[in-house]
């Protein structure tokens, strides 16, 4: 087994951790005393987690010039989808019951709930173009379209910041991670232009 074949499979296991945690719990009661609420939590921290994860894929590839660990990219960014979507699920159907007309009143009126939809929809096309075959289809506009990854991790965090009652200790940090990534981005791009100009 390679090296990558390996810590793909490690990275597959230790992105199933949450759900694991919360099936666990759930199956012996134990999703506290709002479990609605709790649930809600954990899986939009772990679609957060995933996302930030998602963009540390690229830096570190091009720090250690370990190439293949771009295959790792693909499968974390689906995975912050699946806990997106059980996140917004959890929202519509257990805590709303689907009650339309209430939920479209909290995107309108609830800021930290409307920059949350955003960000669900800036994830769902990178979600749906994200096979080989649309990989193909798409050539170098994919690339344009999955640069909105950097755009939803941003509404993502401000999702969980504006959402926090009180103790904005963890957001801090995911928003921290991000700028440090972001300038990591922007170090990258004016280096390479710098390099395009000698």
């Amino acid at each position: 087994m390679t090296p990558i074949v390996l810590l793909k499979r490690l990275t597959f296991c230790a992105a199933l951790i949450p759900a694991a945690q919360l099936a666990y719990r759930a199956y012996t009661g134990d999703l506290t005393a709002n479990p609605i609420e709790y649930i809600t939590h954990k899986t939009g921290d772990a679609a957060v987690m995933l996302l930030v994860i998602t963009l540390v894929v690229t830096p570190l590839r091009r720090l250690t010039a370990w190439n293949e660990l771009i295959q790792l990219r693909r499968m974390l960014g689906l995975f912050a989808f699946f806990y997106a979507c059980l996140h917004l699920f959890t929202w519509a159907i257990v805590d709303k019951f689907f009650d339309v007309e209430t939920m479209v009143q909290d995107v309108f009126e609830r800021p930290f709930i409307t920059i949350g939809m955003v960000t669900f929809l800036l994830l769902l096309p990178l979600a749906i173009t994200s096979t080989k075959g649309m990989i193909r289809r798409l050539g170098r506009r994919w690339q344009q379209l999955h640069r909105l990854v950097y755009v939803a991790a941003t509404t993502a965090v401000i999702h969980f910041w504006w959402g926090v009652k009180a103790d904005i200790r963890e957001p801090r940090l995911w928003a921290l991670a991000l700028s440090v990534l972001f300038g990591f981005r922007l170090w990258w791009m004016l280096r390479a232009r710098a390099l395009s100009r000698s």
